[in-house]
C-alpha cells in the first residue's frame, strides 16, 4: 500500500529526502507522494522513513493503493533495476 500525505502537512519538507525512490514533491498546499513510486521503504529499510520523521504524523496508508509486501518489492526492484 502506497502512503498519502494527509492536510496536516506543514510543509516542512523534512520527508522529502527520506524517500528512497523520491517519491515525494512538493504539491501546491502541501507535501504529495507519488503511489507509483512509493514502495513504504520496502527493500531498503524496516518501516516507512518519512512516517518515522514527520513532525505532525501526516503520512499515513493511502486507501487507493493497496499492495501486499511482495508486490511493494517487485516495485522497488522496477523502479531501481534490481
Amino acid at each position: 500500500m502506497a502512503l498519502m500525505i494527509t492536510d496536516d502537512c506543514i510543509s516542512c519538507g523534512i520527508c522529502v529526502d527520506e524517500c528512497p525512490n523520491k517519491a515525494i514533491s512538493e504539491g501546491t498546499d502541501k507535501y504529495v507522494i507519488n503511489p507509483n513510486l512509493c514502495t513504504e521503504c520496502v527493500g531498503f529499510y524496516t518501516e516507512p522513513q518519512c512516517v518515522n520523521v514527520c513532525p505532525v504524523n501526516a503520512i499515513i496508508p493511502d486507501p487507493n493503493h493497496h499492495e501486499t509486501h511482495d508486490e511493494l518489492l517487485e516495485k522497488k526492484k522496477r523502479i531501481h533495476g534490481e
